[in-house]
């Protein structure tokens, strides 16, 4: 995500970092390329030259702080900026109607489908009853997608068939959410190739009919400045309240991302990052922000772990890796939240210098390979291997080797680092306890407040 902005703006991060004073000829100098940087990110031109000229005038304005040098003052101002830039906070979708609804309007291609299906998921996680509308009456294989989403999901769709009347199919779908107690319906709408008047205004008409409470314009972040003017072009028909930026994962530019809220005013609510149905989030502008500037993404990776892993569950897993009673069962119970979490490289992307690590470390395919043969070497273990690996002697090692595709060389591998850790953890568990009970449990110690 945002890959080669996040590089260029990082090489240009370094000249900063190192201006010993504030002067209006190095703060050009060095905002020269951050502003090539944006424009390689195909940045609208107009939206790169006003970001410049905020952060130079603040920049020449600033006093800098004692603790900070003046390059990093300067790197806390182009992150202020940037955060303003792609709306400086989460706006949330409005939900207020009953029911309330949503259209997904965009262009064919764009991703409104499944970013239908996404937001439906989403809003069922946060106690939502949501039900579908499949409102493209000229492409049945958008019916037939929603539908079998739908199932996946288990959301219901409302669709009809061989009718051609957009309008008919809203206040039907409108009698039935309100029949069966649905409380947020979401139309996914009619696409072209390209905008055309017809398409626009039977949007319109449609509109018009629900009263919709968000109108969300589906972009593929890829397209960069067309987003944009496909954005603008849609809000003067349609007055948009938002947009869905979608594929953002595979975007290393992010023109569309930094242009869109500048050029159109209106904010971006959600952003596809993945084909997955739960890769779709609320955007946070001071996280994308964050993940630009190769800062990472703490509080998204803490929200993800979260959803994964229960506070409990973490409590009770703490404990035991504090008492040394981490087991094999405790291991493959992680690599699977680890596995739902999402890709090990997005994961690493969202901490602090992530992007670097993954520069020097490569790909990290491999490693997940390796995490998906470490499972299988313990699913080949029965309950009370996987508790008491002590017991696997020679004969118990070949059979497990054999039921998880793997040699015994590899799984003894396996096993004696899983033995390095356990031992690490039990010396962790010890210097915590003896730790707590220097500052608070010893005679004349007393604990520090």
């Amino acid at each position: 995500m945002f890959d080669s902005l996040s590089g260029k703006l990082q090489n240009a991060f370094r000249n900063l970092r190192g201006l010993g004073k504030i002067s209006e000829s190095n703060v050009a100098d060095s905002l020269r390329e951050v502003r090539l940087a944006l424009l390689d990110a195909d940045v609208n031109f107009k939206v790169a030259r006003d970001f410049i000229a905020r952060v130079q005038a603040k920049a020449i304005g600033a006093e800098v702080i004692a603790s900070v040098s003046p390059g990093q003052q300067i790197i806390k101002i182009i992150n202020d900026e940037l955060v303003a830039l792609l709306g400086s906070a989460n706006a949330a979708i409005n939900l207020s109607g009953n029911p309330a609804c949503v259209m997904m309007v965009g262009l064919h291609g764009a991703g409104k489908t499944t970013s239908s299906g996404k937001l439906a998921k989403l809003l069922l996680k946060q106690g939502r009853t949501p039900l579908l509308v499949a409102a493209d009456v000229y492409r049945p294989a958008a019916m037939d997608q929603l539908e079998t989403l739908g199932k996946q999901l288990e959301i219901p769709v409302f669709l009809k068939r061989g009718e051609t009347d957009v309008l008919k199919i809203a206040r039907e779908a409108l009698a039935v959410a309100k029949e069966t107690n649905r409380n947020t319906l979401i139309f996914d709408t009619a696409g072209r190739l390209q905008i055309d008047e017809p398409l626009v205004q039977e949007l319109v008409r449609l509109r018009d009919l629900v009263q919709p409470q968000e109108v969300l314009l589906v972009l593929d972040a890829a397209t960069g400045q067309e987003a944009v003017n496909v954005a603008t072009h849609f809000d003067q028909a349609l007055n948009i309240t938002g947009s869905i930026l979608t594929k953002l994962d595979g975007d290393a530019r992010g023109g569309a991302a930094l242009s869109l809220k500048s050029v159109t005013g209106k904010p971006i609510k959600f952003a596809g990052v993945g084909e997955k149905l739960d890769e779709f989030e609320p955007f946070h502008p001071e996280r994308m922000a964050s993940r630009i500037l190769g800062m990472g993404d703490v509080v998204s990776l803490v929200e993800k772990a979260a959803e994964v892993v229960s506070e409990a569950d973490a409590k009770r897993m703490e404990e035991k890796m504090r008492k040394g009673q981490f087991t094999l069962e405790d291991f493959l119970e992680q690599l699977r939240a680890m596995k739902q979490m999402g890709s090990l490289e997005n994961i690493v992307k969202m901490l602090p210098g992530g992007s670097e690590v993954l520069k020097q470390q490569g790909n990290l395919s491999k490693q997940e390979k390796e995490f998906v043969r470490m499972e299988a070497m313990i699913c080949g273990m029965t309950p009370k291997e996987r508790r008491q690996p002590e017991i696997l002697n020679a004969k118990r090692r070949i059979r497990i080797a054999k039921g998880s595709g793997v040699t015994v060389a590899e799984l003894n591998t396996m096993l004696n680092k899983f033995n390095e850790m356990q031992q690490m953890m039990k010396k962790m568990g010890k210097m915590q306890k003896l730790m707590s009970r220097m500052g608070g449990g010893m005679p004349g110690m007393m604990p520090r407040r």
